[in-house]
């Protein structure tokens, strides 16, 4: 069963890092599906923002360990995405149009 693009990327991820990643290198970052791969990711962005993407880093962004009273728990692991792209594109959501 093919995944839906919506499926693949989950949100974007906006903080001051990326933001640097984003003015000085053109790169974007995304929180996306733990089971979605560098292929998937690209013709997601590609098709659902209308650019060309370069390239695709991604890492798996183990969960922290948090205390609830007396109990440990732990939050789940996730998966980051950040996509690299043309000189010439930029996505219009981070631009705050």
């Amino acid at each position: 069963m093919a995944k839906s693009l919506y499926h693949v990327l989950k949100r974007p991820i906006v903080t001051e890092k990326t933001n640097v990643l984003r003015e000085d290198d053109n790169q974007y970052v995304f929180e996306v599906a733990r089971d979605s791969n560098k292929i998937e990711i690209r013709s997601a962005v590609e098709s659902l923002f209308g650019v060309r993407v370069i390239d695709v880093r991604t890492s798996v962004v183990r969960g922290k360990m948090k205390r609830v009273k007396r109990q440990l728990g732990k939050q789940p692991n996730w998966k980051r995405a950040v996509v690299t792209l043309h000189a010439d594109d930029q996505i219009a959501l981070f631009e705050g149009a």
